[in-house]
């Protein structure tokens, strides 16, 4: 429930990496451990549905009591200054800047990352303000649950404002501001973020170069993704053409403040930033705060879901 700033187009050009998608499910055919359940298990999409509006309830009410047993000792996510781990988001969750009128999430979907942590993805409507600026009326968000000790607890959430990019004004400065401030790590960082980190930079760089099948072979059978501008698409093959779509001009690419986070033994998360050297639509590539969702298939980590963000 960070507060969720505005942004210039310099930062949303980053969004020909994050305009693809699919149903961001990880329970794909090659995982061990692949549990019997799909999106038309009903009472169990209730549940995870019920839990964010509780959320959102204790957001609105600044429930500080709430988040010390709703959020995982894992989590980590994106709030108005940066990355957030459990302490950090429960202070920004229930801080006194944000005043929350009313809300209502649609459209949810709920995807499974193997037996022990699901994804779920929805449209929130939100009116409020924080620090005196309205919020974006319309997002798309993210949330991760894992279960631990019997309950399932939030791992991991961000969402993205949904905005038209023809409509946003050039402000090529404030991403460069963003890029150079300081971003806390994880208390949880895994020490194998390194590995995921390589994955993830094959990602990006196979994006930059167009190629499609190395694209294809990096990531899972199923994939989603939420872009900066709070568009979510839904199939691997939206993405594969997107991504390797000539749209771009990008002669180098960086990943920095990598954390990777262990959410079970087949699901991790890697938080970074990411910049280039380019442009999208004849636009100057931007700075993001990125997240990717990874699940382990056949011993191999696969890229299976993403949110970027607009960095500042």
């Amino acid at each position: 429930m960070a507060k969720i700033v505005r942004f210039g187009l310099a930062a949303a050009a980053a969004f020909i990496f994050a305009t693809c998608g699919g149903n961001a499910l990880a329970n794909n055919t090659n995982a061990d451990d692949t549990p019997e359940r799909t999106d038309s298990d009903v009472s169990t999409k209730a549940a995870f549905v019920k839990l964010e509006n509780s959320a959102y309830q204790a957001w609105k009410s600044k429930d500080a009591k709430f988040w010390a047993t709703f959020l995982s000792d894992k989590f980590v996510g994106w709030g108005s200054s940066g990355r957030l781990d459990k302490t950090s988001a429960t202070k920004e969750y229930t801080g006194t800047v944000c005043e929350i009128e009313s809300y209502a999430l649609s459209d949810e979907l709920v995807s499974w990352l193997g037996k022990d942590a699901a994804l779920i993805t929805y449209k929130a409507t939100v009116n409020g303000t924080c620090s005196g600026q309205h919020l974006p009326t319309d997002s798309r968000a993210a949330a991760i649950y894992v279960r631990d000790d019997g309950k399932w607890k939030r791992a991991f959430y961000a969402r993205a404002a949904i905005v038209d990019p023809k409509a946003i004004a050039v402000n090529s400065t404030g991403g460069q501001k963003a890029l150079s401030e300081e971003i806390a790590q994880p208390t949880n960082r895994n020490a194998g973020t390194d590995d995921i980190l390589a994955v993830e930079t094959d990602v990006w760089e196979a994006w930059r170069t167009h190629n499609a099948k190395k694209l294809t072979d990096l990531t899972a059978t199923n994939i989603s993704f939420i872009n900066i501008f709070g568009a979510y698409l839904a199939t691997k093959a939206d993405a594969m053409r997107d991504w390797s779509a000539p749209y771009c001009d990008v002669r180098s690419l960086s990943l920095t403040d990598a954390a990777g986070t262990m959410l079970s033994p087949r699901v991790r998360v890697l938080t970074f930033k990411a910049a280039a050297d380019g442009t999208c639509y004849g636009q100057k590539v931007g700075p993001i705060w990125g997240s990717s969702v990874y699940v382990k298939s056949a011993n191999v980590w696969k890229w299976s879901f993403g949110i970027n963000l607009p960095a500042g």
